[in-house]
C-alpha cells in the first residue's frame, strides 16, 4: 500500500510538472509576439508625442493608442488563460492530495485501532501473552516494526497535510490574481470604446478636413488666451459666501469659442488646472459624454449648478479633448448645464472677478473666484 501510493505521488506530480511546463511555453512565445506589438505601439506614441500638428497625424496617434489598448488586452486576456489552467491543475493536484491524505489517516487509524485491540504497544503484557522468551522476542521486534511504520505514515501524512495547505495558499492567491485581471480587462475595454468614440468624435468635428481641424485648433487656444488675459485684468467684484448667485449659464463665444449653451466650470490650484472632482462633493449626474448615471466628487465644495445636472463633458481625455494641445489633449475642466436652473452660484467663499474677452471672433463671459491657498474656480461662457 505504501509503495502504490509513494509511486502514484510521483506519478501525479511528473504529470503536474509536465503540463505546467508545456503551458508555460507556450505562453512565453505568445506573450513574447503581444509583447512586442505593445512596445512598437508605446514607441510610436512616444515618437508622436506632441507631434499631432495635422488631422492625418492625430488620426494615426489615436489609432496607435487604439492598437496599444488592443494589445494590452490581449495581453491580460493570455495572463488570464495562463492562471485559470494552472488553477485547474492545482485543483488536480489537491484533489489527489486531499485522497492521499485522507487514505494515510485511514490507515493509520486502522492500525491504532488493531494495535489496541490486540494491546501490542506494551512490552509488559507481551511478556505475559508469550509462551517462550523466544515468541516475546519476535513479537517484540515486529511491534518495534509496527510503530515505526506507523510513525513513518504520521510523518508522511504530516508532509501531505503540508503539500495540501500549501497547494490549497498558491490556488487562492492565484485566483484572487485572476479577479485583478478581470476588473482590468474591463477598465481597459471602457478605454478602448473611450478610445474609437474619440476617433469619431475627430471625424465628425472636422468633416474629416485638414482647415475645419486647424480652426478648432486656434479656437482652442483662443479660449486659452481668453482665460489667461481675463485672470491678469478680470474686474474685481467683491467678497462672496457659498451658494450666493454669480451669473446664469449662457453661450457667449459662440460661434468661435462655443458650441451651445453651457457652464464650463475650471479650477487652478497654484495657477495650474486641475480636476474638478477633487474639491467638488459627491453627486450622481446624469453623463452625457459617457452615458446613464455617474457618481462624481471627492471634496467638500458645493456643485455650481442645482439639479438635475447634466455633464457633457468631463476632466481629462475626452472625445473632443483632442483639440486641447496646450493641455497635451486634457479637457480642462467640468462642462455641465442643468435642467432645473440656468444660475450659477459660488461652491466656496472667496472673491469673485468679471471679465469679457475676445475670443475667436466673438465674446466672451468669464467669471472668477479667488479662493484661499492660491485657489482659483472659473466659470466660462455665463451670459
Amino acid at each position: 500500500m505504501r509503495k502504490l501510493l509513494f509511486v502514484s505521488i510521483i506519478v501525479f506530480g511528473f504529470f503536474f510538472t509536465f503540463h505546467v511546463w508545456a503551458v508555460e511555453g507556450c505562453k512565453n512565445k505568445t506573450l513574447t509576439d503581444i509583447n512586442e506589438i505593445v512596445e512598437d505601439c508605446k514607441n510610436a506614441l512616444n515618437e508622436n508625442l506632441g507631434q499631432q500638428k495635422t488631422l492625418s497625424s492625430t488620426i494615426q496617434y489615436l489609432e496607435n493608442k487604439t492598437r496599444l489598448t488592443e494589445g494590452e488586452m490581449r495581453k491580460t486576456e493570455l495572463e488570464i488563460q495562463r492562471l485559470e489552467k494552472e488553477i485547474e491543475m492545482l485543483q488536480i493536484r489537491i484533489g489527489g492530495l486531499e485522497l492521499s491524505l485522507k487514505r494515510l489517516t485511514e490507515i493509520l487509524i486502522s492500525r491504532v485501532q488493531n494495535a489496541y485491540k490486540k494491546r501490542m504497544n506494551d512490552p509488559t503484557l507481551l511478556l505475559f501473552s508469550s509462551q517462550s522468551f523466544g515468541d516475546f522476542f519476535m513479537k517484540y521486534k515486529y511491534m518495534q516494526l509496527s510503530q515505526n511504520y506507523t510513525r513513518t505514515m504520521i510523518n508522511e501524512a504530516e508532509i501531505q497535510k503540508i503539500s495540501y495547505d500549501e497547494e490549497k495558499t498558491v490556488k487562492e492567491k492565484k485566483q484572487r490574481e485572476v479577479e485583478q485581471l478581470r476588473k482590468k480587462l474591463e477598465t481597459q475595454k471602457i478605454l478602448l470604446q473611450q478610445q474609437k468614440i474619440q476617433k469619431q468624435a475627430l471625424l465628425t468635428s472636422t468633416k474629416n478636413d485638414e482647415s475645419r481641424f486647424q480652426t478648432l485648433l486656434q479656437q482652442a487656444i483662443a479660449e486659452k488666451n481668453a482665460i489667461e488675459a481675463a485672470l491678469v485684468s478680470g474686474k474685481k467684484v467683491g467678497p462672496i459666501k457659498r451658494g450666493d448667485p454669480i451669473a446664469l449659464v449662457g453661450n457667449t463665444g459662440y460661434p468661435g469659442c462655443s458650441t451651445g449653451e453651457h457652464l464650463h466650470f475650471e479650477i487652478r490650484k497654484d495657477n495650474t488646472w486641475v480636476d474638478p472632482e477633487n474639491y467638488l462633493s459627491s453627486k450622481t449626474v446624469k453623463d452625457g459624454e459617457r452615458g446613464g448615471n455617474t457618481t462624481l466628487g471627492r471634496g467638500s465644495w458645493d456643485w455650481p449648478l442645482q439639479d438635475p445636472v447634466l455633464l457633457t463633458q468631463h476632466y481629462g481625455h475626452t472625445p473632443y479633448s483632442w483639440r486641447y494641445k496646450y493641455s497635451g489633449g486634457i479637457h480642462t475642466g467640468f462642462d455641465m448645464i442643468s435642467n432645473s436652473s440656468k444660475v450659477i452660484r459660488a461652491p466656496a467663499d472667496g472673491t469673485l472677478f468679471s471679465s469679457s474677452q475676445g475670443c475667436g471672433g466673438s465674446t466672451i463671459n468669464i467669471k472668477y473666484i479667488e479662493h484661499e491657498n492660491n485657489i482659483i474656480s472659473l466659470y466660462l461662457h455665463v451670459q
